[in-house]
């Protein structure tokens, strides 16, 4: 199929363009436009997954046509194995997502065109291979995130979409001052391929300020990365754009928005600055174990259902930086321990799709039950197993997936990152054991409290879950138990482009001895 990444990228707007020409009192209509669109775009990316060759570790279904020519802006577009997870993951969710937001009846036409913009400008993000055209993906997301928070969001909506949106900008303009300084010293092109061969060269013992380049755009990029994950103390914004978003928003931008940091990083940074990969590698493995440790202590304090599931994020994406931190086991002055390398980094981007089904099934929950007794207050339950034995039953799912208990997807990404950075981290490793046992607490303490126990008289007639809310939480419980079990299909499909990103990382990233 040509141009399969433009229709999987375009389809949405497309999308949006269909919705502006129907009447605003048709709100079921526009619904079943919105989840036609987001179907199709599914379909295309179940076909793109089906297709792609997993043997081949470089880019594929490459799209490039002449843009800005006299700036040396271009449109291109890629997949390889670490974008195709990200790209099937946000199609999935975007498409339940149509469905968990079928109760909305506030300016339904506002709404569901923005949400096909927000997902237009993540599967660009994924997609996008010059700099450029990444950046403009990168800021299409901030606005319609920003007015789906602080137009359908809760009591808090206006100052949780400012905050989100200021944390965001100040990363954006980090990230662009990155970018302009890559595009002047490497030879005055944003295409990320080429940036890839030229950065590690041209910036090789440049200095400004007295300061190593190498270091100096690393640390930038990264902090502009950092807050979409989001990396203690950038983490700030995270709890409270998830307790007023929309429960549809909520599950994008755990399930998805969250991972794009991670991505950048491995993309961007990994590739383009191989140097500052060593010379980072430390510090990102305790900041992985800042974000393990406080992200669980934090969830660990909460009686809102909601801000638990939203610091639990805090505490799985800790694991992911932790993964990608053991990519310099495989240097020679950490023994050439290329098996470690790859467990830590192939977990880390397993970590990342597990923490996205995972996660929009806990946001999908907690909206279940916000949207019967209007409130998240976990004490203000008790005794549900036995008036919602459904519902209790996914909720079970979903907290023994958060946990990582063995037989569930989180329990092979965590498994994998404990597996690969010990060797080179044993002390920060050994530490963030202790996150389990905690993601245990606040699971099971919650589980206890809202499922068990003498039961609240004013939810006796309480109804369990629907048809509706049972199809947009099956396929993702479905995927949790699968990858549990038999991970190998998907550890396949990504080991070919880790590998070649790893090699990429060692071999650029020798001169980092001499930093």
């Amino acid at each position: 199929m040509d141009h399969l990444l433009s229709w999987i990228i375009w389809l949405p707007v497309i999308g949006m363009g269909v919705i502006a020409f129907i009447p605003r009192d048709k709100s079921s209509l526009i619904k079943q436009a919105a989840a036609l669109v987001s179907g199709i775009q599914l379909l295309l990316a179940i076909y793109l997954w089906s297709v792609f060759d997993a043997s081949n570790g470089n880019l594929q279904f490459m799209e490039r046509a002449e843009w800005i020519p006299s700036f040396n802006i271009t449109y291109i577009l890629g997949v390889d194995g670490l974008s195709l997870p990200m790209v099937f993951l946000m199609a999935l969710i975007g498409f339940i997502g149509i469905f968990v937001s079928w109760n909305i009846t506030n300016a339904v036409k506002g709404y569901f065109s923005l949400f096909l913009l927000l997902n237009t400008g993540v599967m660009g993000v994924f997609l996008a291979l010059d700099f450029f055209l990444f950046y403009i993906f990168w800021e299409v997301m901030l606005l319609p995130m920003y007015f789906l928070i602080g137009m359908w969001g809760g009591p808090q909506r206006e100052y949780a979409a400012i905050k989100f949106f200021l944390y965001t900008l100040a990363g954006s303009v980090l990230m662009l001052i990155a970018i302009l300084a890559l595009y002047f010293t490497c030879g005055n092109t944003f295409d990320m391929l080429l940036l890839m061969e030229r950065a590690p060269v041209a910036l090789d013992g440049m200095l400004w300020w007295g300061m190593s380049a190498i270091k100096v755009i690393w640390v930038l990029l990264f902090i502009g990365f950092a807050i979409k994950v989001p990396v203690f103390p950038f983490h700030t914004w995270l709890p409270l754009a998830h307790v007023e978003a929309p429960t549809a928003i909520s599950v994008i931008l755990a399930g998805v928005l969250l991972k794009l940091g991670v991505y950048g990083m491995l993309r961007i940074n990994y590739t383009m600055l191989p140097d500052g990969v060593f010379w980072f590698a430390g510090a990102l493995a305790v900041l992985g174990l800042i974000n393990v440790i406080w992200g669980a202590m934090c969830a660990l304090a909460q009686k809102d259902l909601k801000k638990l599931v939203a610091y639990s994020s805090v505490n799985h994406m800790g694991y992911t930086l932790l993964g990608m931190a053991a990519v310099i086991a495989a240097s020679e002055m950490n023994g050439s321990n290329l098996i470690s390398a790859q467990a830590g980094v192939g977990g880390a981007v397993f970590q990342m799709f597990n923490h996205g089904t995972i996660s929009a099934m806990l946001f999908i929950l907690v909206g279940v039950i916000y949207d019967r007794a209007h409130h998240r207050d976990i004490e203000g339950f008790g005794g549900l197993a036995a008036q919602m034995p459904i519902y209790t039953a996914f909720v079970a799912i979903a907290f023994f997936a958060g946990l990582g208990l063995p037989g569930f997807s989180g329990f092979v990404s965590e498994a994998m990152i404990f597996i690969g950075a010990l060797p080179v981290f044993r002390t920060v490793v050994i530490i963030s054991t202790l996150g389990i046992l905690l993601n245990a607490a606040y699971f099971l303490w919650a589980f206890q409290r809202m499922f068990f126990g003498p039961a609240n008289e004013k939810y006796n007639e309480i109804p369990d879950i629907n048809r509706r809310e049972v199809l947009t939480l099956l396929p993702l419980a479905i995927i949790t138990l699968i990858l549990g079990v038999y991970p190998r299909p998907f550890l396949d499909m990504i080991a070919s482009t880790l590998n070649v990103l790893i090699e990429s990382v060692v071999m650029y990233g020798g001169l980092s001895q001499a930093m």
